[in-house]
């Protein structure tokens, strides 16, 4: 998820993969993996690729956290476990933010 809403925002910026790896400080492979989902960056290289974004990391990773939970809720999850999902949702983000 994390990949999917990196590519999506750089397309939205109408960017080219050089362009954000190049103010990010990272090489557009290691952008492109992260990406695809291949690498797992560490919090340090998601900043820096949300900065290089105007995205702020605590924005990055509610909505990330957010699509985890539509994800889930779109499977199996119903209104009665909505505030269980609300807290793992909120697990999540924190643990992405760390």
């Amino acid at each position: 998820m994390l990949g999917e809403r990196l590519r999506g925002l750089r397309h939205e910026r109408g960017e080219k993969l050089s362009e954000t790896a190049r103010r990010a400080g990272v090489s557009p492979q290691y952008l492109s993996e992260m990406e695809r989902g291949v690498k797992e960056p560490s919090s340090e290289m998601i900043a820096a690729v949300a900065g290089a974004l105007d995205v702020t990391l605590v924005d990055l990773t509610l909505a990330v956290a957010e699509s985890l939970r539509s994800a889930q809720s779109g499977t199996s999850l119903r209104s009665a476990q909505s505030s269980t999902s609300r807290g793992a949702t909120c697990s999540a983000a924190y643990a992405l933010a760390a």
